[in-house]
């Protein structure tokens, strides 16, 4: 690209005005076929490209939707973001990919980013429990919409999954099993669907008359396979072993599986196993997974349509929508055998 190439040169090389060439970038109708192909052969010509920064401060926002997600290592969040971007590109607009490593801090400072790019609207799933951050934030102009969240309708949009539904279809298919002995391996329980899957495995076991000392917890700082294989080497050690975990996510899953095939341990002959996201490695793993699917790829259309319709042309009749999707038990070979 030619270097300080303008507006002003494009329309000097051109033989036209000012105004006929933003004409030709933003109302190509109101100009002749003919001026129309020469302006846009000049802009080719001399590499011109438009200065989003000046157009961004004459509308007051941009065409930039953003995606603070807590991780991207984690395919989940990968599926989101390939759904809210497909609905971005269908309204003419971009997605900026940021992440929090679920660090509040992080997310604290990418928020102020935001806010200083003037961004369209922000898609997010909060690493912040407290709730300061959103707090903050809720005083820029700019709509949010949360993901894997539940926000009161009132005070803006949400797209999320019913958790404790997912914990429950998890804990009630090992039950069913003859399982009566499960762990539960969660990542830091002050993320809200941390918890919320282990209220839904201990009302499966409540159906069924047993208390919450049936489920041993083991509460790991990240949901990524390391911290699963940390959590494997910890269930390895009780006595009595569990014949079952459920995980939080599939990552965990996956890190305890690996820990438990290197101490020569059966999955599922010797211990069932249940993940949660129903990732794509899932199917794949040496033992394929049964877990909890999340509709990952819809919450992130979905949410980012909520974004665009409420910053869009007809915002004024936008309601805020608190939308609760269902998970859904996907049943593989690494729970598919009885407990001794």
């Amino acid at each position: 690209m030619a270097p300080g190439v303008g507006i002003k040169e494009v329309a000097r090389e051109a033989g036209v005005s000012v105004g006929t060439v933003s004409n030709v970038i933003n109302r190509p109708e109101s100009v002749s076929e003919e001026t129309r192909a020469r302006v846009l052969s000049t802009i080719e010509r001399l590499g011109y490209v438009r200065q989003e920064s000046a157009r961004q401060l004459r509308a007051g926002h941009s065409r930039i939707i953003a995606l603070l997600v807590l991780d991207m290592a984690n395919p989940f969040f990968v599926d989101v973001a390939r759904g809210a971007e497909r609905a971005a590109r269908e309204a003419g607009l971009g997605v900026m990919v940021c992440n929090s490593a679920q660090s509040p801090e992080e997310e604290a400072d990418y928020l102020g980013l935001f806010a200083e790019q003037r961004v369209r609207g922000v898609l997010m799933t909060p690493a912040d429990m407290t709730g300061r951050n959103l707090a903050s934030f809720r005083r820029q102009p700019i709509p949010f919409v949360l993901v894997d969240r539940v926000l009161p309708s009132a005070e803006g949009c949400s797209v999320s999954v019913d958790d404790v539904t997912g914990g429950e279809l998890a804990v009630r298919h090992l039950l069913g099993l003859g399982h009566r002995t499960l762990a539960y391996v969660s990542g830091p329980m002050r993320l809200a669907q941390c918890r919320d899957r282990r209220e839904g495995a201990l009302r499966a076991l409540r159906e069924q008359g047993l208390g919450e000392s049936a489920l041993r917890h083991v509460e790991v700082e990240r949901l990524d396979v390391t911290s699963g294989r940390d959590a494997g080497a910890r269930l390895l050690g009780m006595s009595p072993r569990p014949t079952a975990v459920f995980c939080a996510n599939d990552l965990l899953a996956l890190g305890v599986l690996q820990s438990l095939y290197g101490a020569g341990v059966s999955v599922p002959g010797e211990v069932a196993l249940v993940g949660y996201d129903d990732i794509e490695f899932a199917a794949a793993a040496a033992v394929p997974l049964t877990s909890v699917r999340q509709p990952a790829f819809r919450m992130g259309r979905m949410a980012a349509e909520l974004l665009i319709e409420e910053t869009g042309e007809r915002a004024a009749d936008h309601r805020h929508q608190r939308i609760v999707l269902q998970p859904e038990l996907v049943v593989r070979g690494s729970s598919l055998v009885r407990p001794r």
